[in-house]
């Protein structure tokens, strides 16, 4: 399967508008907004865990990056709740699953596979103080990726011209990037040498950003 596979264009992808797909597991559902491969793939998906929910172990052979977005997030390693990031690196394993239910932003098969180091961040804790109405969190930086979390004052700008493309995923509020108002659940993706400029709306906006990684994307390997 491929979905918004090609790299070298612009892509916006409303996710609150999509309907949820089920997965394999039931209690599971899915909403996918980019992918290469089948269901071992190289891919950026909302997840939507009920409540009681729970995947079998398994390990992740690509590594796993996620966000929990709403209730929280569980496994043998403890509780992830809304506000949580997690990087799961090539080689880990785990049993994910949700006694009260979750909604996650993972991103599957994008690791170096070298990559062994695994950590959770609270974003909030990792905020910097605000320059021009913008504070900014390192949430992770090697030499293929930097990831952000973002909060804007209302009227605020987040400009960034990084190099190896960029990704944008509105967490919370509105903000309006090349004319288009993206507002919670939207998911940007700019190709390389295409600069971001988005502005929040007026109830402010909460980002997550990671830019650098595209050069690097490819299918799985199985």
């Amino acid at each position: 399967m491929e979905l918004n596979a090609d790299f070298t264009k612009r892509v916006v992808v409303h996710s609150d508008q999509l309907a949820w797909l089920a997965s394999p597991m039931p209690g599971v559902d899915r909403r996918m907004l980019d992918r290469i491969g089948g269901e071992v793939a190289r891919a950026t998906t909302i997840v939507r865990y009920a409540p009681g929910s729970q995947f079998s172990e398994h390990t992740h052979s690509g590594g796993e990056e996620f966000i929990v977005l709403s209730g929280v997030f569980q496994d043998e390693h403890g509780d992830f709740p809304a506000g949580t990031y997690v990087r799961n690196p090539p080689t880990t394993a785990h049993t994910p699953g949700s006694e009260a239910g979750c909604i996650i932003f993972v991103k599957l098969w994008q690791f170096d596979m070298d990559d062994r180091n695994q950590f959770r961040k609270t974003m909030e804790d990792e905020l910097t103080t605000k320059k021009g109405g913008v504070a900014i969190a390192q949430l992770h930086r090697d030499d293929r990726e930097f990831v952000t979390y973002n909060h804007l004052d209302a009227g605020a700008t987040l400009e960034n011209n990084d190099p190896g493309g960029i990704e944008l995923l509105v967490i919370d509020g509105t903000v309006t990037e090349g004319g288009e108002t993206l507002g919670k659940g939207a998911w940007l993706r700019l190709p390389e040498g295409t600069k971001l400029s988005a502005t929040a709306g007026t109830d402010a906006a909460k980002l997550w950003v990671k830019t650098g990684h595209l050069p690097f994307a490819k299918p799985p390997v199985v």
